[in-house]
């Protein structure tokens, strides 16, 4: 009878001495500043008379009266409509692109594939704030050759920074710049279709539009539901492109988005504890909603698999 052989302390503890390095990170920069806003949007300042001298601002529980304030701020509440209108705009737009260059990209005869994939890859390695910089200066009619060849072709100069042109100067930042990202997860998805499946359609009769819609489309669901996911948690953190453009017109406020507003309200206004109660909320916010919608595709995917 054989006994089994015990392995060493520092064997058995090699897993975890690997895991150290990354849970210290996670608790570092990830749980401490979690907790820390959570701490602050519980407190507030109490200020006493003049509020100067020593003991005269004093930290004390504030309870829930910094959500309280956050959830029936105007403010607030418009830059989160706001970035529903945008987010109307760039996810579909960006997605159905990046769906549309993906299938494209995979048909059967491509010339220039591999500089293709790269052309559309690279505004996403382009820094947001360089983008917008970018973008903004070409929307100025005083510095855009777009303005200079419409006043020669005698054709009307949309002001897109100012009113409703607005939400589509900023959505064509974020759909330049994330287009490419979504198209290469969705791109990978569509080359890990066997090729059978398509040799099989083909025999079939079935057209290159037929299996684009019948066959590619549905077997690339969880990327794009991946990537639908991806693009809603980023729209409703969209805080470079409207801060960047902000100098260049006075159509975007300084809560023109709900960062925006916590950016405002913890170094313009000093109030850290209700811009960690608005970040609180945001975070919140955007929890619900991708766990709503992964649950909701996971069960539209379970029902889809028992039939």
């Amino acid at each position: 009878m054989t006994t089994a052989r015990r392995r060493p302390y520092g064997v058995k503890g090699a897993p975890y001495g690997f895991l150290l390095p990354a849970a210290v990170l996670f608790v570092l920069f990830f749980a401490l500043p979690i907790g820390y806003a959570l701490w602050l949007s519980l407190h507030k300042v109490e200020v006493k008379g003049l509020g100067l001298g020593s003991g005269a601002r004093k930290e004390v529980w504030a309870g829930l009266r910094n959500y309280t304030e956050a959830l029936t701020d105007s403010e607030l509440l418009h830059g989160a409509l706001r970035v529903a209108g945008y987010g109307a705009i760039v996810v579909p737009v960006m997605l159905g692109l990046a769906l549309l260059f993906a299938l494209m990209l995979d048909a059967d005869k491509v010339r220039l594939a591999p500089f293709t994939r790269l052309a559309i890859f690279l505004p996403y390695a382009i820094p947001g704030v360089v983008a917008a910089l970018l973008w903004g200066f070409l929307y100025l009619p005083d510095v855009s050759p777009f303005y200079f060849v419409l006043d020669k072709l005698g054709m009307p100069q949309p002001n897109l920074l100012d009113g409703g042109p607005l939400y589509v100067a900023l959505s064509n930042i974020a759909v330049w710049g994330g287009t490419g990202f979504n198209m290469i997860v969705i791109y990978t998805a569509l080359q890990a279709i066997p090729v059978e499946v398509h040799e099989a359609a083909r025999l079939d009769g079935a057209t290159p539009l037929q299996i684009a819609w019948r066959i590619k489309i549905p077997m690339v669901a969880p990327s794009l539901v991946l990537t639908f996911f991806f693009s809603i948690i980023a729209t409703l953190q969209v805080f470079s492109e409207p801060t960047t453009l902000k100098p260049l017109t006075n159509s975007v406020s300084t809560t023109w988005s709900p960062l925006m507003k916590v950016y405002r309200d913890a170094f313009g206004a000093g109030d850290i504890y209700a811009a960690a109660a608005e970040a609180v909320i945001i975070a919140v916010v955007t929890l619900v909603l991708s766990f709503g919608f992964l649950r909701a595709a996971n069960s539209r995917t379970q029902q889809e698999e028992a039939r």
